[in-house]
């Protein structure tokens, strides 16, 4: 599901809503998640999941091209956990 399915999904659901009040409220989300995220914050939705910043150390890699040795920085990376309830109803 893409963002804009997501959107059409929200506002054929909900018929009081217009296509833009989906379209906003789904930014709004999204942004405020981005937001949280950014300022090393964890977003926790019950029932489905969480999202939270991974750590990854730098390290020595290679260039595929011409073999030779590069170093990789440091950097966080967004990492996602399914809660239970998610969990439960994708195994079932």
């Amino acid at each position: 599901m893409t963002r804009f399915d997501l959107i059409e999904h929200i506002a054929f659901r909900f018929s009081q809503l217009q296509h833009k009040d989906a379209e906003l409220s789904v930014k709004v989300i999204l942004d405020a998640m981005s937001n949280v995220l950014f300022k090393g914050g964890r977003v926790e939705i019950r029932g489905f999941g969480s999202f939270a910043l991974n750590h990854r150390p730098p390290r020595k890699g290679r260039n595929p091209k011409t073999g030779s040795t590069v170093m990789v920085p440091a950097k966080y990376v967004p990492h996602f956990k399914a809660g239970k309830e998610l969990r439960e109803r994708v195994d079932a």
